[in-house]
């Protein structure tokens, strides 16, 4: 399993909390490889600030603000399928992620991921059955990591 994190300059994110979170991730990713009968998945995780996630948002979807997270998949048109184990990248906003956070920054960045992971593996939200699967996915995932990991708050 293969996954890089980058942290903008633009964002603070305390290392320990970098540590734990590429920890959590890379787990949710065996998990999903696992899940998939795959021997490995690769992705990317990238933590920006609102300014980058905005112009990514107005670039990419056509929506002029910023969100919380935004998924790139890999997998997705012709060429998806020369390198199926290349899931794609996960861009979560740490600024939004911060105003949005009830149960710390931690947990909030754990639950966009997943999020996020779940739009790479196909899964959307255009009505309430596919977000009902897809919230499904995303907690499975977390479990997964966590009975692995034990998560613990931050």
């Amino acid at each position: 399993m293969s996954l890089e994190v980058s942290v903008d300059d633009a964002v603070a994110v305390p290392a320990a909390l970098r540590r734990r979170l590429r920890i959590e991730v890379a787990r949710m990713i065996r998990a999903a490889a696992r899940h998939d009968r795959r021997a490995d998945y690769e992705a990317s995780l990238r933590l920006v600030g609102d300014a980058a996630i905005h112009a990514l948002n107005r670039a990419y979807r056509h929506t002029d603000r910023a969100t919380d997270v935004l998924a790139f998949a890999q997998r997705e048109g012709p060429a998806g399928n020369l390198h199926p184990q290349i899931l794609g990248d996960i861009v979560i906003s740490v600024e939004t992620a911060r105003r949005q956070a009830r149960r710390g920054l931690y947990r909030e960045l754990l639950h966009l991921a997943s999020h996020g992971l779940c739009h790479l593996l196909g899964y959307d939200h255009r009505d309430d059955v596919e977000e009902r699967a897809m919230n499904a996915r995303a907690a499975g995932l977390r479990s997964e990591a966590g009975r692995r990991g034990r998560i613990r708050p931050a």
